[in-house]
C-alpha cells in the first residue's frame, strides 16, 4: 500500500496513524475508514495477517500494520498490542462520532461455518464472545488470540462487540467467518447516516 493509499478522500477525512512501543512489541497502524481495502501488513504471523487482511477487504479500509513483537516467546503480545493500537486507530478516526450509524451487525458464512458479529461505537468498552474453536493451532496461530485481539481493540476502541460463531467444523473457517463479520459490522457502524449528518447518535448527545 503506497502512502497515498491513506490521504483523506473528499468526501471525508477519517484517516489516522498511531505508534506503540512496549519492551515486547514495536507497532505502527495506519486506517483510512474511508478506503478501498488497500494493506500493507506484516505481524511476523501469517495467519494473523491474513485475518487482518480480511478486516481491510470486508471493511472497506485501508490498513497498514507493522509489527515487531516478542514472536521468540509466542504470538501473545504481538496480536494484542496489535488489537490495543488499532482500537487506538479507530478511535482516532472515528471522531466525535457525528452523523456515524453506530450500530452495525453481519452474519458471515465460509462453507459450514457461520458467524454473528454486532457492534456498538457505545464509548463503553464491553466484549462478548462465544466461540468454541475446533482446534487450538491454526498453522502457527493460537485461536486463544482471538479474545486477546478484540480484548484489545474494544478497550481502546470504545466500542461494545458480541461476536457468536453459530457453526464450524474447521477451525480455519471459524476465525475467518468471525474476521470477516466483524470487518462486515466495522463498515457498517461506521458508514455515514445521511439522515443523520452532523448529530451525535445518542439522547446523551455524546458518545
Amino acid at each position: 500500500m503506497t502512502s497515498s493509499a491513506l490521504v483523506a478522500s473528499s468526501r471525508t477525512d477519517r484517516i489516522a496513524e498511531v505508534s506503540r512501543q512496549t519492551a515486547e512489541t514495536r507497532i505502527r497502524v495506519a486506517i483510512n475508514l474511508d478506503g478501498t481495502g488497500q494493506t500493507r501488513l506484516n505481524s511476523g504471523i501469517g495467519f494473523f495477517d491474513h485475518m487482518l487482511d480480511q478486516i481491510a477487504r470486508h471493511g472497506l479500509i485501508d490498513l497498514e500494520v507493522q509489527c515487531d513483537g516478542d514472536l521468540h516467546i509466542d504470538g501473545h503480545h504481538s496480536v494484542e498490542d496489535v488489537g490495543i493500537t488499532l482500537g487506538q486507530a479507530v478511535a482516532r478516526a472515528i471522531g466525535d462520532k457525528k452523523g456515524i450509524r453506530r450500530y452495525g451487525h453481519a452474519y458471515v458464512p465460509l462453507d459450514e461455518a457461520l458467524s454473528r458479529v454486532v457492534m456498538d461505537f457505545s464509548g463503553r468498552p464491553g466484549l462478548h464472545l462465544n466461540v468454541g474453536f475446533t482446534a487450538a493451532m491454526i498453522g502457527g496461530f493460537d485461536t486463544q488470540l482471538v479474545h486477546e485481539f478484540f480484548q484489545g481493540f474494544v478497550n481502546h476502541a470504545g466500542v461494545t462487540l458480541h461476536i457468536d460463531n453459530l457453526k464450524g467444523v474447521n477451525a480455519h473457517h471459524q476465525c475467518e467467518t468471525i474476521f470477516k463479520a466483524f470487518a462486515r459490522a466495522l463498515r457498517a457502524a461506521a458508514e455515514p447516516d445521511p439522515r443523520a449528518a452532523g448529530v451525535i447518535p445518542s439522547t446523551k448527545g455524546a458518545l
